[in-house]
């Protein structure tokens, strides 16, 4: 793959905004979990810049949050690398290969992010010895309902911004 400087110039932007997001809903007493604010700039560089970027972006995001922040903190750290990763990763993979199919490549790519985050999750409890390890399905489905706002939140902003970035890509100054 060739790096264009546009595209490292975006995912740097796509990283920055997922350094702010998380502080600002930290910063408010938000709960991170409900509104997943280093999710949509993750989602976004799959969508508009490939899978290549997307797992860059999704691999680094949280490891330069925790570095800064202390957020997220160990072991959801571990858990969200390898979520954000296959968000990226997928969202990418997906929106190339379906032709440009923006709700089945961030719907597909959100499930794929969370079942991964889910097996994370098995895999360190098992790993740490913790015998109260809860059955995925259940996992899934409380970290989805604690999810739903930010959930809504990402399929009405992040179709609409991928969108005005792709109808506005070449007019782009960067």
């Amino acid at each position: 793959m060739k790096f264009k400087t546009k595209n490292i110039v975006t995912a740097g932007l796509l990283l920055a905004l997922g350094i702010i997001l998380p502080t600002i809903v930290h910063m408010s007493g938000i709960n991170g979990a409900m509104f997943l604010p280093m999710h949509i700039p993750v989602l976004i560089a799959g969508l508009t810049l490939g899978s290549t970027y997307g797992l860059i972006v999704g691999v680094l995001l949280p490891i330069i949050n925790h570095l800064l922040t202390g957020m997220p903190p160990i072991p959801n750290y571990w858990i969200m690398i390898v979520e954000l990763a296959l968000y990226g990763l997928v969202s990418g993979f997906l929106y190339n290969k379906t032709k440009k199919n923006l709700w089945l490549s961030l719907i597909i790519s959100m499930i794929v992010g969370r079942i991964g985050g889910a097996l994370m999750v098995l895999i360190l409890g098992r790993g740490f010895g913790i015998k109260a390890i809860p059955p995925l399905g259940g996992y899934l489905k409380v970290i989805t309902l604690t999810a739903l706002p930010g959930i809504i939140i990402q399929l009405i902003l992040i179709p609409m911004i991928v969108k005005a970035y792709e109808k506005n890509r070449d007019s782009m100054i960067w």
